[in-house]
């Protein structure tokens, strides 16, 4: 557990952030289904189960506010999801910074992600912490549609839903 500060509402507040273990584990599988609305994501055709995922939780008065998951396999590190209910105050950074950390350490040479090509805040997120973009793959959101329907035709800004965006930082 490792203790911070982030700024809400022109107030600091003291958070935790948590390596997610089996205690854990129901309260991020809630969290997962509430703001996934499903406990699969589909990346690259590729189908992972959320709920097993390694991650970290940021909690702040026993309630879940930031959550990253991640893959290692190969020497390298997939990001699979990351959420923050408050934006712009350092948590999204925070957790990303973590799962660097321990990608570090298991030696891993990269970390990498997908996201969908409406997410314009992700693509500046990471770009903004030195992640680049590796490739496009086009309409391939319609084949993860097969896999998982629910996926929205609109996401952000009432943009189609179409394209998987990888961006990868060396490490």
């Amino acid at each position: 557990m490792k203790r911070t500060y982030i700024l809400v509402e022109e107030e600091w507040v003291n958070v935790e952030i948590k390596r997610i273990n089996d205690v854990l584990r129901k309260d991020v599988v809630k969290f997962i289904k509430e703001n996934w609305g499903s406990g699969i994501m589909v990346v690259k055709g590729r189908v992972y189960n959320m709920e097993l995922l390694s991650g970290y939780i940021v909690i702040e008065d026993n309630k879940i506010i930031g959550l990253v998951t991640y893959n290692m396999e190969n020497k390298e590190c997939e990001i699979v999801s990351l959420d923050s209910l408050y934006e712009n105050k350092g948590l999204g950074t925070k957790l990303v910074e973590e799962v660097i950390k321990i990608a570090k350490k298991e030696g891993c040479n990269r970390v990498w992600l997908i996201t969908t090509n409406d997410n314009i805040r992700a693509i500046r997120f990471y770009q903004k912490r030195g992640f680049n973009m590796k490739a496009l793959y086009t309409n391939s959101v319609n084949e993860a549609r097969k896999i998982k329907p629910e996926i929205p035709m609109i996401g952000y800004d009432d943009i189609p839903i179409l394209h998987e965006i990888e961006f990868e930082k060396i490490i």
